[in-house]
């Protein structure tokens, strides 16, 4: 009887080893996100594919790329550095392209884990082949093609990286990947900046509307380049002041300290003046990492403050007030000012 039941059960079992195949893990899978060690290494005819379709391509930027040898790394999605480290990074070496900035893709190299992607020739400046050729002569040798010594590479680069090794793929499977740096979709560049900024920004300025804590990107694209600029100090605090609009429409003053909207005038037809300076838009995450090391400071830690003095705020709080007579465009408010100094 045992061995009947036996002989019965023998056209099952390949079923049931398939089952137990397919439910055990598997080694090796979830290396990564959306990468196995089992999948297969990008071949030779994919990598040449892919530099055909990229390389020279314009695109746009979505990340702040800085200049010089520290370029951009981008693994699983994430992008490094961010914050307070990129920050200083364009601040030390100066920006190879801001968000929306339209680049072009001039280099593409594979390595072990990662791949090589440079942007506007790349942080190297690099010389063609005839620019090593010289000619000999009685007064010397001279350079066919001399090179400009002080022309310096103004490009960057982003690494992407995987966690063993590059993985076969497609070239929309890799534009994918590139997609937090870079955009290869956007038709113009203010569609390409839309996609940079918070919503409420966004919003405002398809609406041509000015928000305190905008900075002068976001104004430049909502309300265009400003005809005027005035440049002042108040209570020891220099500002910028940019002003859209001429009597007798509304006119509008956008006050600046450093590069972020302080305060907001608008002088209706009217003679109403409205004045707003709570900030309604929160941008930049190096500020938040600012405030948060200042707040860790210990007890004690010197200032520059007598003791008992609080900072005073250099702008004061929203209000509306009725006015009978615009303030021409360019004249500042009345105060303890300095002679206005016109920009151009």
């Amino acid at each position: 009887m045992k061995y009947l039941r036996l002989a019965a059960l023998l056209p099952f079992l390949p079923l049931f080893c398939l089952a137990a195949f397919a439910g055990a893990p598997q080694a090796g899978t979830g290396a990564g996100k959306g990468q196995s060690t089992n999948a297969p290494r990008m071949s030779k005819q994919t990598r040449m594919e892919l530099i055909r379709l990229l390389n020279a391509e314009l695109v746009y930027v979505r990340s702040p790329f800085p200049m010089g040898k520290d370029g951009l790394k981008l693994h699983n999605g994430a992008v490094t550095p961010t914050g307070a480290e990129l920050a200083q990074l364009m601040a030390m070496w100066g920006p190879a392209a801001k968000n929306g900035d339209a680049v072009r893709i001039t280099g593409i190299v594979f390595k072990d884990n990662y791949v090589h992607v440079e942007i506007n020739g790349g942080p190297v400046k690099k010389q063609k082949w005839y620019e090593h050729i010289s000619v000999g002569g009685a007064g010397g040798e001279s350079p066919v093609a001399p090179s400009d010594s002080n022309a310096n590479a103004r490009g960057s680069f982003v690494n992407v990286y995987f966690d063993h090794y590059i993985p076969e793929m497609t070239g929309q499977d890799f534009k994918q990947m590139l997609r937090p740096v870079l955009d290869f979709d956007a038709k113009s560049v203010e569609e390409a900046y839309l996609e940079t900024v918070p919503p409420k920004a966004k919003a405002a300025i398809e609406n041509h509307q000015v928000l305190v804590g905008m900075n002068r990107e976001m104004v430049t694209y909502a309300k265009g380049r400003p005809p005027k600029k005035i440049r002042e100090k108040q209570d020891e605090t220099e500002y910028e002041e940019w002003i859209y609009g001429e009597p007798p429409k509304d006119v509008e003053f956008v006050r600046f300290i450093g590069d972020e909207v302080v305060r907001l005038e608008t002088m209706k037809v009217d003679g109403t003046k409205i004045v707003k300076t709570d900030k309604e838009l929160s941008l930049d995450p190096v500020t938040k990492v600012a405030q948060q090391q200042d707040e860790a400071k210990p007890a004690g830690t010197p200032t520059l403050r007598r003791a008992g003095e609080e900072s005073d705020s250099p702008v004061p709080r929203t209000q509306t007030s009725p006015r009978t007579t615009p303030r021409p465009a360019g004249v500042p408010d009345p105060g303890p000012t300095s002679t206005p100094n016109i920009l151009p």
